[in-house]
């Protein structure tokens, strides 16, 4: 299917499942914490080191929660799904944990336990991430299959993470809903009880449809750090470090917009529906072109494509801070979205090519974890830094994508056997 293994196409599905329902929960859960249904903290309106505890605030800590334990679990089970050489269990657990955490959140009534629950699917998250992507570098056949399998899984997945949203806020607005026997089920119950369908959906595709391959038992130490230090003697950094570097300034780029929802549609004259389209953007130009240049970079190499999207990063990001119409804001964020497709899939391909047998999860989580911190990180950055100027948030993730191409340029080889690619250093021919 497709030109790719099927069951790399039904994990792509089966991830695309998850993300429909992980992408609910971050509509619904700041109306849910707003509506009054949950009992909020005490302190709400007292100060901290100088800020003060808003509603917004509260709001950004339970949806960044998530993002902080998810990342920071993801090389532990990534190693785990090593040593054991095991993969579609570990999936499975963790969507049986999101699911479970999925039917919490009808029954939690005050804020403290809302985080508590939120923290559990963040750890759930955990053991989906990591092993699925890896599971998927497991079912190439070769490096020239790596990129196209990455890119197709990709595809799936954002369709489900930028349309959920989008399903999530008509869930909740068409509530409450009237059931059998006088029974009503309010929109927020229905949206947590559409978040349980796609896990399950999920884990009865994974069920079902994948059959795992056999894979080496990692064979290294419990030492899950991350190298620094590059091995070859032109490589002053570990290109794997560098890709986390360069996906977590990515991922802090792309999620410095949503914060901004009110100081854009103010500066750009505009709706919640223009909002809403340019915040699509960058999404539906990585659904429209991770396939093509995962196989493209199958056939030419991944360097290209690392390097010319980190060339088009840095200005599209800026761009967003300094256009004034709504229509120029779209076009740079879906030059935004045409740089993070060419990034992305070639990444986690070249990770995939570097990782030596039976160690993918572990090689392949660094990426993940980067991915999930830089969007834990984007919106508390954009948000802080909003209060010096409308374009210091921008400015600040050009330079973080700057700094990003000048590590992938110097530092991270071409590793497609049989690609020549010219460099962009002096001196640095591959």
């Amino acid at each position: 299917m497709l030109g790719t293994d099927r069951r790399v196409i039904v994990l792509a599905l089966a991830r695309m499942a998850d993300a429909v329902a992980n992408s609910f929960l971050i509509i619904v859960l700041p109306l849910y914490i707003a509506s009054g249904e949950l009992a909020l903290p005490g302190f709400e309106g007292a100060a901290v080191f100088g800020y003060q505890i808003t509603l917004e605030l509260l709001i950004g800590f339970a949806l960044s929660l998530f993002g902080f334990l998810n990342s920071f679990a993801q090389p532990f089970t990534g190693r785990l799904s090593d040593r054991t050489g095991r993969r579609k269990i570990y999936i499975l657990f963790g969507l049986s944990v999101l699911a479970v955490t999925a039917v919490a959140y009808a029954f939690v009534d005050t804020y403290e336990a809302l985080l508590v629950v939120r923290a559990l699917q963040g750890l759930g998250g955990a053991f989906v991430i990591p092993t699925t992507i890896a599971l998927v570098n497991d079912l190439a056949r070769s490096d020239a299959e790596r990129g196209g399998n990455f890119g197709v899984f990709n595809t799936f997945r954002l369709i489900g993470f930028g349309f959920g949203p989008i399903v999530a806020g008509l869930v909740v607005q068409a509530g409450p809903y009237a059931l059998v026997d006088g029974v009503v089920l309010s929109g927020f119950d229905a949206a947590f009880g559409v978040a349980v369908i796609g896990a399950l959906v999920s884990f009865m595709l994974v069920t079902v449809l994948v059959e795992e391959p056999d894979i080496a038992k990692a064979e290294a130490t419990d030492d899950i750090s991350v190298s620094v230090k590059g091995d070859e003697a032109n490589q002053l950094l570990d290109p794997i470090f560098v890709l986390g570097i360069g996906t977590l300034f990515m991922a802090i780029s792309i999620a410095l917009f949503a914060t901004l929802q009110e100081p854009v549609n103010t500066r750009l004259d505009q709706g919640p529906m223009w909002f809403g389209i340019q915040f699509s953007a960058v999404v539906i130009a990585n659904v429209a072109l991770q396939m093509p240049i995962g196989r493209a970079s199958d056939r030419i190499g991944r360097r290209p494509f690392l390097v010319g999207g980190l060339l088009i990063l840095a200005p599209a990001v800026l761009a967003q801070g300094l256009v004034t119409s709504p229509w120029a804001m779209l076009v740079a964020r879906l030059f935004h979205g045409i740089s993070v497709a060419m990034v992305f899939a070639p990444s986690l391909a070249v990770a995939g090519d570097l990782a030596e047998e039976g160690q993918s999860g572990t090689t392949l989580s660094v990426l993940t974890m980067a991915f999930g911190f830089g969007t834990a990180i984007g919106p508390l950055a954009s948000g802080l830094l909003f209060g010096y100027g409308f374009v210091v948030p921008f400015a600040f993730g050009a330079i973080l994508a700057l700094a990003a191409l000048v590590l992938v340029a110097t530092q991270v080889e071409e590793t497609l056997e049989g690609a020549v690619v010219p460099s962009l250093v002096p001196g640095r021919g591959d």
